[in-house]
């Protein structure tokens, strides 16, 4: 039996309020009939007795306050779940948008998902090679990690996030790599850039993309992460696929909860979010890892614009309290023409140190980063007191260490957008640059390691062909 509620009791923006009703459930989705047969679809978002309260997803225009007629489903949101979701192009609520039609279901899955038992929990260790030095190098990329990338608005994260897509691969596993793209809140010229790159290059075989636009609803824009993350449990852990989730904007969609919260007449905490954000960004994030006796997993790319590059606002800053460490972008890089313009001092990966070296990547990995990232961080200590007595007036280690920050910028950091290098030819590079540094300033290496790859004047090789490609 069909049970149907006709008429409303309020109505108000996207929000429709029902009273009366039983058997109700927080989340529920509901089917609203409007006079010309058309159907809309919302959900319960809350329940005060016998009033529940409806966000339709589609908005409410054209829906009568008398004569709307709303039926409960009984269940949560669900999707449609298939390999040949593979790529496949969707909307913000998993809907097929690429003119290829439905795609038969194998399973159907709440797009909320289910909690890990932490017991089951794997360790994550392997890494995933983004083909990017400053990434790979520095920074790097562990296979069931969440690592976020922090950017600001107007920077190239949008390039980032495809050369990502374009690149990254699971050594040895090629053949069982996915990569599951969503997009919150695009504008249109943003969203065929994805599109079109990702053809281009090939790689849209591998991939499946949820495209949220910024003239949809809000409603959706919250949905559109929870689906893709849904396709990618179900990749890897029905069918063994190593899924990189990548989510452009972060910021988007914390925006659309704060305009929910709203709308639902929520007390605001920081700057007008609500007081769950941080869980409701940890239902999100805590959605990656790998479980035992599994030979899928999933791993996380978030990506989120720093509103007015402030590390420390709400957005970014829980989103560092939940994921293990952070890529951050910064803005002085990219003034300089350095692209990726990654910040090597406040980026790091957590996981990193048992993810890397002997049995991993290479022995003299975690060395050589080690030692990047230290004599980098004295590159600044050496710009900032020539900024006081002068270059001229500086001692000649000092001179080297200037000497090595802009080298490590020109040829470390910046690659271009169409560039994939390898993990060995990363370190090699790092080698090189460093041996512009005296032997002596090189405190974070073991001896032995030094003596295998230390080469005096190898830098200056390194000049030579750049200015012969240049030439």
């Amino acid at each position: 039996m069909r049970l149907e509620y006709i008429g409303l009791s309020e109505l108000s923006g996207s929000l429709i309020v029902l009273e009366g009703v039983k058997g109700v459930a927080y989340d529920e989705m509901a089917e609203i009939t409007l006079d010309s047969g058309k159907r809309r679809y919302g959900r319960v978002i809350l329940i005060d007795g016998d009033r529940a309260v409806l966000q339709v997803f589609e908005g409410t225009r054209g829906i009568s306050l008398e004569n709307a007629r709303t039926h409960f489903t009984g269940k949560s949101m669900d999707m449609a779940l298939s390999r040949e979701m593979l790529g496949r192009v969707f909307d913000g609520a998993g809907r097929p948008i690429d003119g290829l039609g439905e795609i038969f279901p194998e399973a159907r899955r709440d797009i909320n998902g289910s909690a890990i038992n932490p017991v089951s929990r794997q360790y994550p260790r392997d890494c995933i090679y983004t083909g990017i030095s400053a990434i790979d190098g520095c920074a790097t990329l562990i296979r069931g990690q969440k690592l976020p990338i922090f950017s600001g608005s107007g920077m190239k994260h949008n390039e980032l996030a495809a050369q990502i897509v374009r690149q990254a691969k699971v050594a040895g596993q090629e053949e069982d790599f996915a990569i599951v793209f969503a997009a919150m809140g695009v504008k249109n010229d943003t969203a065929e850039f994805f599109r079109r790159n990702f053809e281009e290059a090939g790689a849209l075989q591998r991939v499946v993309m949820f495209l949220n636009l910024a003239s949809d609803p809000i409603i959706e824009r919250i949905l559109t992460p929870r689906c893709a993350l849904t396709a990618a449990e179900y990749l890897a852990f029905d069918h063994g696929y190593h899924v990189l989730v990548i989510m452009t904007d972060m910021t988007s969609y914390c925006e659309a909860v704060r305009e929910f919260s709203s709308s639902k007449g929520e007390i605001p905490s920081r700057k007008g979010f609500p007081a769950y954000l941080y869980s409701d960004l940890a239902s999100l994030y805590e959605r990656a890892g790998m479980i035992r006796g599994r030979k899928g997993s999933v791993t996380q790319v978030p990506v989120l614009t720093m509103p007015n590059d402030d590390i420390t606002h709400p957005i970014p800053d829980l989103t560092g309290y939940i994921t293990e460490g952070q890529i951050v972008l910064d803005r002085t890089l990219e003034q300089k023409g350095i692209y990726p313009p990654v910040a090597i001092l406040p980026s790091l990966s957590r996981l990193m140190k048992d993810g890397i070296g002997e049995g991993f990547t290479r022995a003299d990995h975690p060395d050589l980063s080690n030692q990047l990232f230290a004599s980098y961080s004295k590159v600044q200590d050496a710009r900032s007191l020539a900024s006081v007595i002068g270059e001229d007036e500086l001692s000649d280690t000092d001179k080297r260490y200037l000497q090595f920050g802009e080298a490590f910028e020109r040829y470390f950091i910046r690659q271009d957008q169409g560039e994939e290098r390898t993990l060995d030819q990363t370190l090699e590079l790092g080698w090189k640059l460093l041996t512009i540094l005296p032997r002596g300033e090189l405190d974070r290496v073991d001896p032995k390691t030094l003596d295998a790859h230390y080469v005096e004047g190898a830098w200056e090789s390194l000049g030579a062909g750049e200015n012969a490609r240049t030439a």
